[in-house]
């Protein structure tokens, strides 16, 4: 296995960034992607948690931004019993506000599995605006290794 394989495996992500914030629960793309495409989509709200030029790029389709550095989570008036996603590039960024949202009183609010970067990496659907686009902003050099080359939007 090659170390670009190695480091893009999700799984070991999840487990490093769960060892730091072990209250935060986990959905799959899997699962996610199934719930985006109910009709109904259960109250369904996704959080992008990255940097708006990170966001610029590309995000999940109806996904809102909260700023992963100072968030206020009060103020995006999410229902209590709404289904809310959070993610960021691998889940760490998105894993803090998780562990937020639950401590206000939200109570189905899960981590993204792999961050968008797993999302990219598992061809899954990115837009920017209205557009349907394939690239995932990398982070930075080091970070962006765990996206595909071929997902990957040039720094």
């Amino acid at each position: 296995m090659s170390f670009a394989m190695m480091i893009r495996n999700a799984s070991a992500w999840t487990s490093l960034i769960s060892a730091a914030y072990p209250r935060a629960r986990w959905v799959e793309p899997e699962t996610l992607e199934r719930w985006m495409q109910e009709p109904d989509d259960n109250g369904l709200v996704l959080l992008d948690a990255r940097s708006p030029a990170e966001q610029f790029v590309s995000q999940l389709p109806g996904a809102r931004r909260v700023d992963a550095r100072r968030p206020n989570v009060s103020a995006l008036e999410i229902p209590n019993d709404a289904t809310v996603v959070v993610y960021c590039s691998i889940g760490l960024r998105s894993a803090a506000i998780v562990e937020e949202l639950e401590a206000i009183g939200i109570r189905n609010v899960y981590n993204l599995e792999g961050g968008i970067f797993d999302w990219a990496n598992q061809d899954r659907a990115l837009v920017r605006g209205e557009a349907q686009v394939t690239e995932v902003h990398p982070y930075n050099q080091f970070w962006g290794m765990l996206v595909r080359g071929d997902r990957r939007a040039a720094d």
